[in-house]
Parts: structure tokens; sequence; C-alpha cells
């Protein structure tokens, strides 16, 4: 083929998936993304921004979707959900990433059955040691993995039904990004621009949450298009700093806060640092969940299931009398994940 005609035709074919995208930007923005399709932002209403239901920790290069037994694994988790429903939640972000158990045909099942609305996301995870990855990430560009999440939004994952909600990625706490979290981050600046989903980062630690913002915004994205996720392990230094950048802090570790042998400190390390982002003025930044859950593929007996409560039985009594009113419980379960997660680019600056 001519050398030029070659070159045409790759232009025109990416301009083409671009007008694509764009129209189904167009047709979302300012739509939450379910997994059976987009729905208005205002129907959102209470929801839990970071859980899981099932998880598979082969890893990437020996994950085998043949081994998964949804129907053993619906009959787990069921009950745990009733007891979401039962506190008033209507939707429930479900954060686990391709090659680590996302598997939308369980989740479509789980939505038929409960009647909750459910948000599964695109992305790569690369905590725990990259051992999350597939292979093909570390010959690829940062635009070519951004082509298979923007492609999952577009067409659906997998080429099915279910499309992402939010960008799901994961790095592991460092003094410096490497070159492979580095494209990570620069993927999902890339996914964002094109799709306008929120990019919902396990971070942990200070450091690595700014070293990832300061990276978004050379590329063009907004904090606020950045959830610092288990900032609880980060500082209440950390967590006013980026918010005030405009960033999400999210303290989403509170299914794993039952007091044991009287000892409620892990409980109480929450209500400080949400009444220190509340004090600072920063509660309208602040997300909470239980990061709770979950079946696990290859554990016969499942008995390390964490229930989606906490909040409600534990937290919120003590936030309450902590002096937060129902404007703020409101702001915490609503209003801010409305917020959060509603499908819009945030461009920067």
């Amino acid at each position: 083929m001519n050398r030029y005609l070659s070159i045409y035709i790759c232009t025109l074919v990416s301009s083409t998936l671009l007008v694509g995208q764009h129209s189904l930007l167009n047709q979302t923005e300012g739509s939450i993304m379910t997994i059976t399709g987009p729905i208005a932002a205002d129907s959102m209403g209470l929801a839990l921004i970071h859980e899981h239901v099932f998880l598979d920790w082969s890893g990437a290069d020996k994950l085998d979707k043949g081994q998964w037994n949804n129907e053993d694994a619906l009959r787990i988790i069921l009950p745990y959900l009733q007891g979401m429903k039962e506190n008033g939640v209507r939707t429930f972000l479900e954060c686990t990433p391709a090659y680590l158990g996302r598997n939308p045909q369980l989740l479509l099942e789980i939505a038929k059955v409960t009647g909750l609305q459910i948000l599964t996301n695109t992305g790569y995870y690369a905590a725990r040691k990259y051992q999350h990855i597939p292979q093909s990430f570390y010959e690829q560009t940062a635009e070519e993995i951004a082509e298979i999440w923007i492609n999952e939004f577009n067409v659906g994952i997998g080429g099915g039904q279910v499309r992402p909600g939010f960008i799901k990625i994961g790095l592991d706490a460092r003094e410096n990004l490497t070159s492979n979290d580095q494209k990570l981050v620069l993927a999902a600046a890339k996914t964002h621009l094109a799709t306008g989903l929120t990019i919902v980062s396990h971070t942990g630690t200070d450091q690595t949450a700014a070293l990832q913002i300061s990276l978004l915004r050379e590329h063009g994205v907004a904090p606020e298009a950045f959830v610092w996720t288990h900032a609880q392990r980060g500082t209440k230094e950390g967590h006013l700093n980026q918010a005030r950048e405009g960033a999400w802090i999210s303290l989403d570790g509170l299914g794993w806060v039952h007091p044991t042998n009287g000892d409620s400190t892990k409980l109480y390390r929450y209500v400080d640092m949400i009444s220190n982002l509340k004090e600072a003025g920063f509660l309208h930044r602040t997300l909470i969940s239980h990061d709770a859950g979950w079946y696990t593929v290859g554990d016969k007996s499942q008995d390390k299931y964490q229930p989606y409560t906490p909040i409600f039985e534990l937290l919120f009594p003590i936030l309450v009398k902590r002096g937060f009113s129902e404007t703020d419980i409101n702001q915490l379960l609503v209003k801010n994940p409305l917020e959060a997660y509603i499908i819009r680019v945030r461009n920067y600056p």
C-alpha cells in the first residue's frame, strides 16, 4: 500500500474513533453510568462508593475465569447486599478491576435480583507489585492502553452491554512514580478526557497522591476528576492539602473497623479524620465507604466476608454525637457521590 495512503487511512480511522468517543460523551454527560446504562444523576440516591462483591487474587498471568462459579458467589453475596439495602443504599460502586476479578455478568445478575444500581470500572491495578497487570501493558504506550479503556466505555466491556462508570487504577506507595506508574496515570488522564469518567486510584500515602495529581494536571486533568482512594492511610495534613487542590478524599476502609475486645481505635481514627475535614470546610470533598465484601475465588469457606453496614451501625451514631447533622450525612452519602462520579470532563486549567 502507498505510504501516504496508509497514513491517510490511519488518520481517518483515528478521526472516526474520536467522533464516536465525543458522540457517546455528549450523550452521557451529566449522567451516572451504571452496568445497565446511564441514569439521571439525581437517581443515584444514597451511595457507597467503594465496595467489592467478587475477587480473584490469582494474578493476571494465572487468572482462569473457567474457575469462577457465579451461582455459588450469588448465594454467598446476596444476604450481605440485603443488609446494604436495609440501610437505604440505592447505588454502590463495585471497585474490582480487570485481572482482579471484575465480573460484569455476576453484577448484572445481582442488579436484577436486588434492584440495586451498580457501577463497574475500566482501568488496570498496578498495586501489589504489578501482579494484576496484563503482560501486554509493558509493550503498549499510554495512548494504546487508553484506547482499550475508552473502547470499553464506547462499545462495552468485551463488546457486551456493560459499560464502566469510572476508571480504577492502583499504585503501590512510593516516593517517586516509576515509568510504569506514570504510564498508568497518563492512560487514565487520556481516558478521562475522552469519556468524562472519574479516576479512582488506590493510593494510600500523601506523596503518592500528590504525585498523581501533579501528573494529571500536567496533562490537562483537574484534581476534581481524581479520587484519592484509601486516603485513611495518609495524614490529616495531606487530606487538607489535596482537598484544597480540589481532589476527593476517600476514607473507605470502614468495613474493617468492628471493635474487638473493646478496641475502637480504628473506628475513632475515621471519626477524627472526617471531623477534621468538616472543621476545615472540606466535607464537600469527602467520600466514605467500606471496601467490604467479598466472595474470594478458591476460598472454600468464604467466612471472611465483611458486611456493608458499619457506616450506619457504628460510624453515624458517633458522628451525630459529634454534632454532624442530617444535612452533613446527606452530603457524605448522597451529594458527594453524585458530584464525584457524574460523567463530566474536568479540564485543567
